[in-house]
């Protein structure tokens, strides 16, 4: 059964969930990316893209991830498209790498960008990676580059990250610099163990 020992790590667009993911697999968590595995999708999809989207959205046979990112954010019917092609592929993916986890019997993250807004996996606890929402729109302006208004769209496209922090099992707080996010980082895997020992 799929899931067993899962936990979602989930947060919002700049909130640090790739460097906690890594951290995370530093201090010996297997992590499962579900945007790993949409990149790899994607890309061996890149003729499904030209002939959907137009050859404009390809670098050769490699996709344009940051323009076709441009026409989902401003498009729903180009997003709805290009989630109903992905998402089913990706979940495919998810479950069979997260039964492959489950034999090991111990707890293992899933990286799932768009856990609470898609709802579509059965996984009983998450952790969300949180950023306050101000700094969350300056660190998304100065790692991307894009206008205030480019961000927020991109920001409000996701639950805002409040509301993922509520319907948490655990947070890990990404508010201050990376000195503190290892600690909060070190304490949670500290739970996780801690847990799992409880319930052997």
């Amino acid at each position: 059964m799929a899931f067993r020992y899962a936990i979602a790590l989930t947060g919002g667009i700049a909130t640090g969930k790739s460097t906690v993911a890594s951290l995370l697999l530093l201090n010996g968590m297997r992590v499962i990316d579900a945007d790993g595995i949409s990149h790899e999708i994607l890309d061996a999809s890149f003729e499904w893209v030209r002939d959907t989207f137009g050859e404009e959205y390809l670098n050769g046979s490699k996709v344009n991830r940051k323009k076709l990112g441009s026409l989902i954010f401003s498009d729903e019917k180009s997003k709805k498209i290009l989630e109903d092609f992905l998402h089913p592929k990706i979940r495919e993916e998810i479950l069979k790498r997260s039964e492959k986890q489950d034999s090991f019997q111990f707890p293992y993250l899933i990286d799932i960008p768009l856990f609470f807004e898609k709802n579509g996996y059965d996984i009983k606890e998450s952790v969300v990676v949180y950023t306050p929402p101000e700094i969350q729109l300056e660190r998304f302006m100065k790692r991307n580059g894009y206008s205030k208004e480019e961000s927020l769209r991109r920001i409000n496209s996701q639950m805002p990250i409040e509301e993922k922090k509520k319907r948490a099992t655990w947070v890990i707080d990404n508010s201050k610099n990376l000195k503190h996010l290892q600690a909060e980082c070190e304490m949670f895997v500290q739970k996780i163990k801690q847990k799992y020992l409880e319930e052997k």
